[in-house]
């Protein structure tokens, strides 16, 4: 079965691993509805190169953190493409602090995107995919959603909720041809994480190079960063017809770290 012709929804997906995940799709030919927080003139180049490549690519700036913009981001993909068989739930944000110090107000805004926006936008799909009887539902977990580190205690409470949420919603669908699967990745060199490492560096008195490899990339036995096309890859893989009996998984995508 080719994707071509088919439409995605990927939330977060105006840099970094969405965008990254929304590129492999339309190079397979999908059409995608974008979104992000940007206004759409600021994405107007990006969404412009992906569209040059494969299907229709429209933007949406829908605040994910509302939950009637979720159900108005997946309508307008409904009403532009006639439906949407693949979802792809990547949007997030990450604050840091001990769980004593933590902003409350920083807690409700990790999970309301980390992880209720997944389900407001799941919700919204799932009828339209059980009419059509195929759909193939995607959750950028991280592999935050398999093992903890301090001080992130939002961010990993999200991610253990995705990965459960997963599980949940693929027995659900599981036999009206509807795959719920999470990708958990683990550090990917994104514009938001490069930014961090010359300040690191600094503070930290040591080499760029050595903050890669002794702080970022400590926990993962690669040394390796993970990178947007492989993620773009693996879901691709997770849309095609060989990956029909893979449902309700968290595939680690993180180069041995959960393997400790």
């Amino acid at each position: 079965m080719t994707l071509a012709g088919k439409t995605a929804v990927v939330t977060g997906s105006s840099s970094g691993i969405g965008l990254g995940i929304a590129e492999g799709f339309a190079r397979a030919g999908l059409n995608i509805m974008m979104n992000g927080i940007e206004p759409a003139d600021a994405v107007e180049a990006e969404r412009a190169r992906l569209e040059a490549l494969g299907g229709k690519v429209l933007y949406t700036s829908a605040n994910l953190m509302d939950p009637a913009e979720v159900r108005g981001l997946v309508k307008a993909a409904e009403d532009a493409f006639g439906g949407v068989d693949i979802l792809v739930n990547n949007a997030g944000i990450q604050h840091v602090a001990p769980v004593e110090d933590f902003p409350e107000g920083k807690w409700d805004a990790i999970i309301a995107l980390n992880l209720s926006s997944s389900f407001h936008a799941i919700k919204a799909v799932v009828p339209g995919m059980k009419a059509r009887g195929w759909g193939r539902i995607i959750n950028i977990a991280s592999a935050h959603g398999l093992v903890a580190s301090p001080f992130k205690s939002a961010y990993v409470a999200a991610k253990h909720g995705i990965v459960g949420l997963t599980k949940t919603v693929a027995l659900e669908t599981a036999e009206v041809g509807i795959t719920v699967n999470a990708i958990c990745p683990g550090y990917v060199l994104t514009p938001l994480v490069e930014k961090q490492i010359p300040d690191t560096a600094k503070a930290r008195g040591i080499s760029e190079e050595a903050v890669k490899r002794d702080v970022l990339l400590a926990a993962q036995p690669t040394k390796q960063f993970v990178t947007v096309e492989q993620l773009a890859g693996t879901a691709l893989f997770l849309c095609s017809d060989d990956a029909a009996s893979i449902t309700g998984s968290a595939i680690p995508v993180e180069g041995g770290w959960v393997a400790h």
